[in-house]
């Protein structure tokens, strides 16, 4: 039997819930197939059902759980390995839009220069979800630069905005380091250094994929050098 989280303030309640439950479904605290009930989720935070509720429909948003009609709302399956799935294919479709939109000088370097910026800022003030918004912009700004439609699509099909909200709440993202490797990339692409950008934006999905190895087939050990 896992061991309950401690009651939370009474802040920004929905938003604390909602960050506390993908923590515990991520860890493997809440197993797939579980059912999360509401008055006892009410119990264990210290309010009422209000605020659970609608934790509970960010994460439905977020594809983490899903609400089954007359029957309650469950863990999703596969949680883990989808999310590790989503940042290999990303990594893929990210390096290509990068290569394309260098190719057809279409980088808009300028609002990519402002979203930097935004993250910066997030950064300084220790707003995640901000600097989560901002990267999010960003990466899409390069896709759509790409002018490729099936790769566009294929990117928003994963649920981009979603899937960065759980890496941010469930890992330990230092924000500084998400300002870091974008302007890193912004760097590459603004030199025109083709090969050092696409490797840049491949390799910064790929270090969320949470693989032994990395997109170069080191072991994550030797990954740093």
């Amino acid at each position: 039997m896992t061991e309950e989280p401690s009651k939370l303030p009474r802040l920004t309640l929905a938003r604390q819930i909602r960050d506390s439950l993908v923590s515990r479904i991520v860890s493997g605290q809440f197993r797939p197939g579980e059912r999360l009930v509401e008055t006892r989720l009410a119990a264990t935070y210290g309010t009422s059902q209000a605020p659970v509720r609608e934790a509970l429909r960010e994460l439905e948003v977020m594809r983490l759980v899903e609400t089954q009609p007359r029957r309650g709302t469950f863990v999703r399956p596969f949680v883990q390995e989808t999310l590790r799935e989503s940042y290999v294919v990303r990594a893929a479709l990210e390096e290509t839009a990068t290569r394309l939109a260098l190719l057809a000088g279409t980088v808009p370097v300028e609002a990519l220069r402002a979203d930097v910026a935004a993250m910066r800022a997030a950064a300084e003030r220790g707003d995640g979800e901000a600097s989560a918004r901002a990267s999010v912009s960003f990466h899409r700004r390069i896709v759509e630069a790409a002018h490729n439609e099936l790769l566009k699509l294929s990117w928003e099909g994963l649920q981009i905005e979603a899937r960065t909200s759980v890496t941010m709440v469930a890992t330990e993202v230092d924000l500084h380091d998400i300002v870091r490797d974008h302007a890193e990339l912004l760097a590459a692409m603004e030199d025109g250094d083709l090969e050092t950008a696409c490797r840049q934006a491949r390799d910064h999905q790929w270090h969320y994929a949470d693989l032994p190895h990395d997109a170069h087939g080191r072991t994550r050990d030797s990954a740093a050098g």
